[in-house]
């Protein structure tokens, strides 16, 4: 067997040093996330969901001003091939109890003017039911936001449930202009790159 040193370049030192970086960085964020959290004081009761409880996380760093400009959470299940209403039902409700929670504390600390909450699914689904009780991918789907600034109603009009194409509802309003319009008014990023 044999073992051969290769020397180290100035690429590799650079290379360490980032990662020495970013680990102390890491270490700190770590510190002040758990800082946060013992401090920290829901002024409502939050449900007892994953949702909820990841929401109430989000509402501790936005307290802490942590500075971090988005934050992304899931909701699964929304997949509903069979018997879609009751738990299409049971996901809408656990969605907004969730959010109305997160809406009413941050509200109470002082964060909703500069919190905006969007919900977006990736796919739709089809308006005619299939032999499951449940529907199957579709186009359209609603999204929802929410916060201190966000005008409340309706943009665009209800879709026709009757005029389709391929079964399919049509959109009014194509999601990618409402992803370029909170990035442009929202985070003041232009939004032609992204």
């Amino acid at each position: 067997e044999r073992i051969t040193a290769v020397p180290r370049t100035g690429e590799d030192d650079d290379m360490l040093a980032f990662l020495q970086r970013s680990t102390v960085g890491a270490l700190a964020s770590s510190q002040r996330v758990q800082d946060a959290a013992r401090r920290y004081t829901a002024s409502t009761p939050y449900p007892g969901s994953a949702l909820a409880q990841r929401l109430r996380t989000v509402a501790q760093l936005i307290d802490a001003g942590m500075g971090t400009r988005v934050y992304y959470l899931e909701l699964g299940g929304f997949d509903t091939h069979a018997n879609q209403a009751p738990a299409h039902n049971a996901l809408m409700r656990q969605l907004g109890d969730a959010v109305a929670a997160f809406m009413n504390d941050i509200t109470t600390h002082g964060h909703a003017d500069r919190t905006l909450v969007m919900t977006f699914s990736e796919f739709g689904r089809r308006v005619k039911e299939n032999a499951s009780q449940g529907t199957d991918h579709g186009v359209a789907a609603p999204m929802f936001l929410t916060g201190g600034r966000v005008k409340p109603g309706l943009i665009g009009k209800h879709p026709s449930l009757t005029d389709l194409t391929d079964g399919d509802l049509k959109h009014h309003t194509d999601f990618r202009r409402v992803y370029a319009t909170s990035l442009g008014d929202w985070l003041n990023v232009k939004p032609a790159p992204v």
